[in-house]
């Protein structure tokens, strides 16, 4: 037996992140689950107590500060301590990101546990999940805020072992490129993008250097000016426009990286793209598709 306190929600079942269901239950000694299918991700995180969690050839016992994750259509078996049984919080979500959030916390079949210090977080997280639990747009998005919430706490539990060295230098430039292109229309600096990372300076200049032969500001320089170049060929933007559109505060620096770069100012760039210079075009084309290319190999 168990006492729980659980709520299964209806209405759309459709978005990149959705609460299906979440509860508290305080459960009698050996009270258990399965061997059973869920058709959601499941989250338990344990209050306090003790039991067991087993999916396929494996077993792992668990205590107070520790969580699991079931994944959807994966037989699963979970049974409470004699002694000590657990309490627990439990989260059910699906969407279409739910898979790509799982693999990017580090939980999967392989790694379904974690540790978290933060049980008052993770409990107050469900509880307002529960207590938001009526039909309506506002409930709706209250409760998968706190999902949010929910796993960004889990997330901060859980280290992801990467396969290599060379894997997890890898995703630190391709996150840093990620960054690049969200924001490189925003005056961002070389230490902002190692803050994102959370590696210092030297690092992510070594990084780049192996991966894309150059540096972290030489990349974010060749990024922005080739975005300026779209926008001179595309659009009748101001010079000072397209400066600060590509993040630059100072149309005077821009010109200055730009003409670098070009071999030319942006409004010489201008005049000649107007002119219809289709030499000049298919080489300024070439140069973007290899830019580009050279970006998206670090997402295979």
């Amino acid at each position: 037996m168990e006492k729980a306190y659980k709520l299964e929600f209806a209405g759309e079942k459709s978005g990149s992140l959705y609460v299906n269901c979440c509860g508290c239950s305080r459960t009698e000694p050996l009270h258990s689950f399965g061997p059973a299918l869920k058709p959601h991700y499941l989250i338990h995180y344990i209050i306090n107590g003790k039991g067991k969690f087993m999916i396929g050839d494996k077993t792992y016992p668990l205590k107070a500060g520790y969580g699991f994750l079931i994944m959807p259509e994966e037989l699963a078996f979970y049974q409470a301590d004699e002694k000590e049984p657990w309490t627990y919080v439990w989260v059910g979500f699906s969407g279409t990101k739910a898979e790509e959030y799982m693999k990017a916390i580090g939980l999967s079949i392989a790694h379904p546990v974690f540790c978290s210090s933060k049980s008052e977080e993770l409990y107050q997280a469900v509880r307002d999940m529960m207590e938001h639990n009526t039909f309506g747009v506002a409930n709706d998005l209250r409760r998968n805020g706190q999902l949010a919430l929910f796993l960004s706490i889990v997330a901060e539990g859980v280290t992801v072992a990467d396969k290599n060295e060379g894997n997890r230098a890898n995703t630190y430039v391709r996150k840093a490129v990620e960054f690049i292109q969200g924001n490189y229309c925003n005056p961002i600096k070389v230490t902002d993008i190692a803050d994102y990372v959370c590696i210092n300076r030297s690092y992510l200049y070594t990084l780049f250097q192996n991966s894309l032969g150059m540096s972290p500001q030489q990349f974010l320089t060749t990024f922005r000016i080739t975005k300026a170049t779209e926008l001179l060929q595309l659009t009748a933007l101001s010079i000072e426009g397209i400066a600060i559109s590509c993040g630059y505060q100072d149309p005077l620096v821009f010109t200055k990286a730009f003409r670098q770069m070009k071999k030319m100012s942006p409004s010489a760039y201008r005049k000649e793209i107007q002119k219809g210079e289709e030499r000049r075009n298919l080489e300024d084309l070439k140069e973007v598709e290899d830019f580009i290319n050279q970006i998206e190999k670090l997402s295979r």
